[in-house]
């Protein structure tokens, strides 16, 4: 399978976060833009241990994209790296982020749900 970018049905988009993703296969796939600023450390909040538990493997095409994991360790991902975060993180973006990412849809479908009920509320 294959699309643009922007065939990629749109899951969020709001002050500047646009997300686009759709399952394919076992895998669901998603191309994110993050404003700088943005942190999910808030919206985790009520999963397990608020985080996020899903792995993810991906690239970052633009900018730079931190993570923390449960120990406590961080990585910065930046433009042109590839990437691969197991389950029980978080992450945030100072400058901007723009990545593609895959992930297991069983396991990212809860999070999602959890992200979108997190934006309505707020």
């Amino acid at each position: 399978m294959h699309a643009p970018v922007s065939d990629v049905p749109i899951e969020m988009q709001a002050g500047g976060i646009e997300t686009r993703g759709d399952t394919w296969g076992d895998l669901t796939v998603r191309h994110i833009q993050l404003p700088a600023g943005t942190d999910f450390t808030p919206l985790f909040v009520g999963l397990p241990d608020d985080l996020c538990q899903c792995a993810h493997w991906g690239t970052v095409t633009e900018g730079s994209i931190t993570v923390r994991y449960a120990d406590g360790t961080e990585e910065t991902t930046r433009a042109g790296e590839l990437y691969y975060w197991p389950g029980g993180h978080t992450g945030w973006t100072d400058e901007g982020v723009t990545f593609v990412e895959f992930s297991p849809a069983a396991a990212i479908a809860p999070v999602l749900a959890h992200l979108a009920s997190q934006v309505a509320a707020g």
